[in-house]
């Protein structure tokens, strides 16, 4: 394999230099993470079926029209990926109470919300990624007020399309976090979906028992983690002949 080198490690993924200019290879870890990394693990194959589940639902999104990042997947753990300049702002979509907002409210988990809440968290480890409002997003120059009408207008079309994908095999989308980033090409910008999209990143519930399919049982010990993520690449009709096969990371160039 050829050796490439890195431009930056987060908690599951690997960013290197791509074959082309304007072009990232993102390479995924099994290392797991929960409770703003105070809680650390590995999850057997995660990358490999994160690579998978990504790739696929960030092809069905552009099918439908939703600009990504996403080029193509390159092997079992790594896609090439345009290069973007990311918004330092997670965007988290909520369709029923769990998690951080069942605890911040009292609403009991698995209640459902009278309609969909779209909040914002800014990307810093060093701060517990906060929450943040419009006004702190604009004010601080994160994005600007048409970048940030974009940016929720694309995680609701992305909310919509994906509820009823999931539906479809049997999964409930409970909530899921989204980045996004400015892909500049020839002088022209344009606001594009970019990270992932995996049981990494959203919380997903089988509909008929509510068992969770998603980190939330790495997160709550809950076990059959990789039998979890399996599951949900199993429903999308994406698993891997003979599973998730391991392989070896990339070489790093120092």
């Amino acid at each position: 394999m050829a050796r490439r080198r890195q431009i930056f490690e987060g908690k599951a993924k690997v960013l290197f230099e791509g074959p082309e200019p304007g072009t990232l290879v993102q390479y995924f870890k099994d290392d797991a993470s929960a409770f703003k990394n105070k809680k650390t693990g590995v999850i057997t194959g995660k990358g490999v079926l994160n690579n998978r589940i990504s790739e696929y639902l960030m092809t069905r999104l552009g099918d439908v029209g939703v600009p990504t990042h996403f080029m193509r997947r390159l092997n079992m753990r790594e896609q090439l990926v345009r290069e973007v300049e990311i918004i330092p702002v997670e965007v988290v979509v909520r369709n029923i109470s769990a998690g951080s907002l069942a605890k911040r409210f009292g609403v009991a988990e698995g209640t459902p919300l009278p309609r969909s809440i779209v909040e914002y968290c800014y990307k810093s480890h060093e701060l517990d990624d906060p929450l943040v409002s419009e006004e702190h997003i604009t004010a601080f120059g994160w994005a600007t007020p048409q970048e940030l009408d974009e940016i929720m207008s694309l995680a609701l079309r992305v909310n919509d399309f994906l509820s009823g994908l999931f539906l479809g095999i049997g999964i409930r989308l409970v909530d899921f976090r989204l980045e996004f980033g400015r892909l500049w090409e020839d002088d022209q910008m344009r606001i594009v979906l970019a990270d992932e999209i995996s049981p990494d990143s959203c919380r997903l519930w089988d509909i008929k028992t509510n068992e969770k399919m998603d980190k939330d049982r790495f997160r709550r010990d809950l076990g059959k983690v990789e039998e979890a993520y399996q599951e949900v690449a199993r429903r999308l009709g994406i698993l891997p002949e003979g599973g998730p096969r391991d392989m070896k990371g990339p070489a790093v160039m120092q």
